[in-house]
Parts: structure tokens; C-alpha cells; sequence
């Protein structure tokens, strides 16, 4: 600037400082050890109930589970000092109230014990976790691998058409004695590939196109790849008869879709095209017609004189918890059968926690998706918003779908609940996703403006 023909040099204003939250990893170290110490309180409390004396392996339990979160923890200070404080402890209280269930109905099937296996399951879901946490500096480095995530998902899907079906689904991989169910690795890599698309084309997909009423369509050339991909992976499950993990898809779709658009529209179209997607599948496919016939008429098996089916089964447990629950080992729904400990595990928490109990389980999803949609809408940069987004609502959609079936909501579909259910893929890859939830909230929580890369 100049003043009275003198030139006056002006510095350009200091950039605004980038303001960091507080780390808080003493906070989640506490909340840690409450989680550890409310699990091995769960243990003695079903070996005191059942025999009258702690179980002989509740210090072994404690000490495995406590190590395992330490090193989480460690993991966490160590490469993601600022995310969110939450998510970790969490996870932690979840997995351990899951080990403690399935222990308590191992008590009634001796012959067919399934504690010790997801307890090694879930020490590989935190091994995982924590070499996510370590290796995966900064989330946007998997923007790179956008084609080879739903190539790898596509493969994982297909899989399982070449192994015999297993009550009436072919979902699982088994071989020598030993399974996997690929399609929960598979819902892991689709977010990522519908985070990565939709991040790339968001504004091609937003303001370009057709106008028809209030929906903006995206031209062919855009919409095109992410819809024909949905449309394999769907379809695939379809064939596969695993109509649970299929919603699933669809709905992380249509998420993320209005996610990236912004546009309402999508939602109603989404709602739209399930409920006739469910219509002609209920009708068509004999597996799911009498699923939502037995939705329908919960107590029919009992009025034929047949005896409660699962269903009917999982509504008399809910009923008999009350509002304190029966306390832990002392419920008896064991009876509901072979899918006790995945599919119906939520029932044995209604009647020995009681509706205190599973409301504060429910209230424990609900902080976890809540805090991965803060994480995603702290993201200045899209991929990280979405994927985030997209994370979080495969934990809703999934805690929804089968709360909902077990409860007489909806029809029942088979999945299994994140963290409580019997399930080794189940529990690695909810892992998976508490880690990547821990790395972009690091990145958000650290006040970066989406440009520079750790």
C-alpha cells in the first residue's frame, strides 16, 4: 500500500491456526479397564449362578481380555493419539459381553462348545484391529485401491456357490473342518469401493443428468459402474439365498448415495425399490415366504399343536426378562435351538439382562455409530466422510436387521450381531471396521484440512 508516495510493504495474514482436540487416551484407558472388569464380572456372575463358585477360568479370562485391549490401547496412543476415545472401549465391552453369552449357553450344549473358538477369533480380530491401526497411516492411501477392493469383494461373494449349502444358504466356505463366511469381509471392501466412486463423482452425480419430479438421475456413464456392481453383488446373495447381508448391501448403497448427492430424493426411491424388492422375493422364494409367514403368525406352530418355533421361542424370552432380567445363567433361552448362539443370541440377552440390559446394549450401538458419523462429519475431504458414513451404517443396518427379526419386528434374516454373536468372520471384521472408524477420527480429531498426507 502506499502513503504519501511512499510504497508500504503489508505481510500477508498468518493462516489461522489448526486447533487439535485434547487426546483423551487416559480417558479411554479408563473407560478400558471398566470395560474388562464389567466383562469378567459377567463370567463369575453365570459360574456363581449356575454351580455356586467363580468359574475356575475367570482370571485367565480377565487377564486374556484385559491384555488384548492393552495392546489395542498401546496401538492406539502409539500411531492414532488423537481419535476418538470412545470407539475402542466400546468394542472392547461388546466383544467381552458376546464371550460371556456364549459361555453361558456353552453350559447347556457341553457337547457343542463354541467359547473357545471365538475367543481365538476375536484375539485375530484385535491382532487386526491393531495392525490396522499401525500399518494404515493415513485412511485415504485405500482411495488407491478402489477397482481392487470390488474386485476382491466380488470374489469373496461368488465363493461361497461352490460349497454345499448350509441350512439352506450358501454363505459359508468350509473346508477340513474349518469355515469362514466371506461375504462379511466383502461388506468391508464394498464400503470402501462405494466411498471411493462416490467421493470421485459426487458432483458429477449431484448436479448432472436428467431431472424426473424431484430426483436428479445421473447420466448412464457415471451411475452406471457403482449400480451394475450392486446389482452382481445382490444378485449373487440372492442365489446364494443370503437375503440378510443382500439388504445390507442395499441399504449401504442407498446411504451413501444420498450421503454424497445430498439429494432426499434417493431415500424414497431406495425405500421404494426394497419394498418391492421384498413383495417379489417373499412371493417368489419358498425360504423367505416362510420366514414372513412365521413373522406373520409368530404362535401358529403352537395352535397346530407342533410346539414354539424359534421365533415364538425368542418373543416368550424377551417376555420372561422383564424389565431387570432374569440374571445371567439363570435364563432358559436355550430352547430356542441351533441358532441360539448367533442368530437368537440377542434373545438370551432380553431375559437375563432384562430391558435395562439390552436398552443399555442397543444404547451401545448406538454411540458407536454415532461416533463414527461424528468422525465422518468432522472430514473436510469426501472419501474419508463417506467411508466413515458408510461404516457406521453397516453396524446400524446390520444391528437393526436383526434386532428387528428376533424382536417379531420384521422378518427374520440370518446375520449375525456385531460383537455378541457366535461368528470368527463376524468379529474380525467388526474389528476391521472399529479400526478404520479409529483412523479417520484421528485424522479428523487432528484438525487436518484434507491436503497433506501422513
Amino acid at each position: 500500500m502506499s502513503k504519501a508516495g511512499i510504497t508500504v510493504a503489508t505481510a500477508d495474514p498468518p493462516p489461522p491456526a489448526v486447533r487439535r482436540l485434547p487426546r483423551r487416551r487416559g480417558i479411554e484407558l479408563a473407560l478400558i479397564v471398566l470395560a474388562v472388569l464389567l466383562s469378567v464380572y459377567g463370567y463369575c456372575a453365570v459360574g456363581l449362578a449356575r454351580h455356586g463358585t467363580l468359574p475356575p477360568g475367570a482370571a485367565g479370562y480377565g487377564a486374556g481380555l484385559g491384555v488384548l485391549a492393552l495392546l489395542a490401547h498401546l496401538a492406539v496412543r502409539l500411531r492414532a493419539p488423537y481419535a476418538d476415545p470412545l470407539l475402542l472401549p466400546i468394542g472392547v465391552l461388546l466383544n467381552g459381553l458376546g464371550l460371556v453369552l456364549i459361555y453361558r449357553l456353552d453350559l447347556e450344549t457341553p457337547g457343542d462348545r463354541a467359547a473357545p473358538a471365538q475367543l481365538v477369533w476375536s484375539t485375530l480380530g484385535v491382532a487386526l484391529f491393531i495392525l490396522v491401526v499401525l500399518l494404515l497411516r493415513d485412511h485415504r492411501v485405500l482411495q488407491r485401491y478402489t477397482y481392487v477392493c470390488v474386485v476382491a469383494a466380488l470374489v469373496l461373494l461368488t465363493l461361497p456357490i461352490l460349497f454345499p449349502a448350509v441350512n439352506g444358504a450358501r454363505i459359508w466356505i468350509r473346508i477340513a473342518g474349518f469355515s469362514i463366511q466371506p461375504g462379511e469381509f466383502a461388506k468391508v471392501l464394498l464400503a470402501v469401493f462405494f466411498a471411493a466412486y462416490l467421493a470421485a463423482n459426487r458432483s458429477a452425480l449431484a448436479y448432472t443428468g436428467r431431472r424426473i419430479w424431484k430426483l436428479q438421475l445421473p447420466t448412464g456413464r457415471v451411475l452406471g459402474p457403482i449400480v451394475a456392481v450392486w446389482l452382481v453383488s445382490v444378485g449373487v446373495l440372492i442365489l446364494e439365498r443370503d437375503l440378510g447381508t443382500s439388504l445390507l448391501f442395499f441399504g449401504l448403497f442407498v446411504v451413501l448415495l444420498y450421503v454424497a448427492t445430498g439429494r432426499t430424493g434417493w431415500i424414497a426411491v431406495g425405500l421404494l425399490l426394497a419394498a418391492l424388492g421384498a413383495v417379489a422375493v417373499g412371493r417368489l422364494e419358498p425360504h423367505v415366504h416362510s420366514r414372513i409367514e412365521t413373522w406373520l403368525h409368530p404362535f401358529a406352530s403352537i395352535e397346530a399343536g407342533e410346539g414354539a418355533n424359534q421365533l415364538a421361542q425368542s418373543l416368550f424370552a424377551f417376555a420372561e426378562g422383564g424389565l431387570l432380567g432374569a440374571g445371567l445363567g439363570l435364563g432358559h433361552s436355550y430352547l430356542i435351538g441351533f441358532a441360539v448362539k448367533s442368530d437368537f443370541i440377542l434373545a438370551t440377552a432380553g431375559e437375563e439382562l432384562g430391558l435395562a440390559g439390552i436398552s443399555a446394549v442397543f444404547l451401545l450401538y448406538g454411540l458407536l455409530v454415532e461416533r463414527g458419523f461424528r468422525a465422518g462429519l468432522a472430514q473436510r475431504e469426501p472419501f474419508g466422510r463417506l467411508l466413515a458414513v458408510g461404516l457406521a451404517s453397516l453396524v446400524a443396518l446390520q444391528v437393526f436387521v436383526i434386532a428387528g427379526g428376533v424382536t417379531g419386528l420384521i422378518p427374520l434374516t440370518g446375520m449375525a450381531m456385531p460383537f455378541l454373536a457366535q461368528g470368527g468372520s463376524s468379529v474380525v471384521t467388526n474389528w476391521a471396521i472399529v479400526a478404520l472408524l479409529v483412523r479417520v477420527s484421528d485424522s479428523a480429531r487432528r484438525g487436518h484440512d484434507g491436503q497433506d498426507a501422513r
